[in-house]
């Protein structure tokens, strides 16, 4: 019989499970629990502990709330308030000289939502290919992004790096190796990485990054103490760390909201008018303070942070489509011209777009824009200003059998290649592609113990950055590379 898998942290003891020959380690606390006196504070690293930590259970959730019914990706809500854990996913544990790459994984939610705990973030197919995986959890809405006058900014950001630095303290007990930490995350997961990519506290702690899907937020102070002050008000408290440390959470986190709760999806006009200008930005995320978050992601791109980190960026064809299924209907009685410029397309740009999208529908239309301007058209924004820099970009253009889109979240489980996942069925149809899977998750593999995805020449076309949206992403599986010789 095989022992259970016992390592050794730099704060105690941690046991985990054999699953499938590999071995988990659920919950580890990086960090003390973020309430009481620790509330709205700095991350404080873990005291140590007596004794073995069963580690065999996902942790506390902070979000608090299941957002099934809303959200694509399965994301267990789990109470309890020790939140800031990671789960380690390796094929060696305890072996100190084995040397793996490390995957860890930063889940996404708008930095309101998620969990670590999602069953299509399971490391079990990274462990099979050799490569070992953490899932972070960290704080949200409020909690982690919310601005106050007296008390640190950035906490979710912050919580990211202090996982990093257990990361770098901890991997190698479990088969890894730090000097080859990849960081990689989805939706405001992927924004996280291109935050952490160009935040000077972050340098040195990872190698490579991998940005799926991703928006950073780059919330100006401006608008994070409006946002606050919002909150606060609705509250009825005053906007202070004391004040809102005695709000219960759940009302905290209702006060907060989260996209269009209480729209009218009645009326599309209104519906395509809220989503004028619309380009990704949050009312809740990392806030451009100019002390721990120093700049916004392109500035610093534009500065040279990063830029000798290895990085792939990219997003599915069709990310914000999904989106529209609930007006469809009602957009698609409107003439497209008239729909774009409810979104903000000018008048001397739609008919250009209009011939653009041949074929497609008011809402396809609509949906494409919205879709280009908050991811598309950024990743061509990052490979220019990388462009001495080892960057590859992917156009995701698989569409799921369920919705025919190749919409935001369907590319995650052939990621992690767990196409049997629970929820996946539901998202993708019964009978998903296995080779995509194979293919996919292999290039991230090849990715993450060499440095290059191993896309090859015929996958690429060289990007052009001067061409239209439509025109770069068309029909190309690898769309960009730029590789310094």
């Amino acid at each position: 019989m095989i022992d259970e898998p016992t390592v050794r942290t730099t704060a105690g003891t941690v046991r985990g499970e054999w699953v499938d020959g590999a071995a988990r380690f659920l919950g580890i606390p990086y960090a003390e629990p973020p309430f009481g006196e620790l509330r709205f504070q700095s991350p404080v690293p873990r005291r140590p502990w007596d004794g073995v930590l069963e580690a065999r259970q996902y942790g506390p959730t902070p979000q608090r709330k299941a957002l099934a019914e809303i959200t694509t990706i399965p994301e267990p809500s789990i109470p309890g308030e020790d939140t800031l854990t990671v789960n380690v996913f390796t094929p060696r544990p305890g072996d100190s000289d084995a040397g793996l790459p490390v995957l860890v994984w930063i889940h996404g939610g708008g930095y309101v939502a998620g969990s670590p705990a999602s069953p299509w973030y399971d490391g079990r197919s990274f462990s099979r290919d050799r490569v070992v995986t953490v899932t972070v959890g960290y704080r949200l809405g409020f909690d982690g992004f919310g601005w106050l006058p007296d008390a640190p900014q950035n906490r979710g950001v912050r919580d990211w790096v202090l996982a990093l630095e257990w990361v770098r303290d901890n991997i190698s007990q479990f088969g890894g190796d730090p000097s080859r930490v990849t960081i990689a995350g989805q939706s405001a997961g992927g924004g996280a990485i291109m935050t952490l990519l160009t935040l000077p506290a972050a340098e040195g702690l990872f190698a490579q990054a991998v940005s799926v899907s991703g928006v950073p937020a780059d919330v100006s102070v401006d608008d994070a103490r409006s946002k606050s002050e919002e909150i606060a008000e609705r509250l009825g408290v005053p906007l202070t760390a004391a004040a809102l440390s005695a709000v219960p959470e759940t009302e905290l986190i209702a006060a907060q909201g989260f996209g269009f709760e209480g729209g009218d999806l009645s009326d599309p006009v209104a519906v395509l008018t809220a989503m004028r200008g619309m380009n990704g930005r949050l009312g809740l995320g990392p806030v451009v303070d100019g002390e721990y978050v120093v700049d916004t992601v392109e500035n610093g791109m534009a500065a040279g942070r990063g830029s000798g980190v290895p990085l792939i960026v990219g997003a599915t064809h069709d990310e914000f489509g999904g989106a529209f299924t609930a007006i469809q209907e009602g957009v698609d009685a409107l003439p497209v011209g008239e729909a774009l410029r409810h979104v903000g397309v000018a008048d001397a740009l739609i008919e250009d777009y209009i011939a653009s999208q041949p074929g497609r529908s008011t809402s396809q239309v609509a949906a494409q824009f919205i879709t280009d301007v908050m991811f598309r058209a950024r990743i061509i924004e990052w490979l220019h200003l990388r462009a001495d820099a080892p960057t590859w970009a992917y156009d995701f253009t698989w569409r799921s059998a369920v919705s025919g889109l190749a919409e935001h979240c369907v590319d995650v489980p052939f990621i992690f290649d767990v196409l049997d996942a629970e929820g996946v069925a539901r998202v993708l149809g019964d009978e998903p592609p296995a080779a995509l899977a194979e293919s996919v998750h292999g290039a991230w593999v090849r990715f993450l113990t060499s440095g290059d995805p191993g896309w090859s020449s015929e996958e690429i076309t060289i990007l052009d950055v001067t061409a239209s949206t439509e025109d770069t992403f068309a029909g190309a599986r690898v769309i960009a590379s730029s590789v310094p010789a």
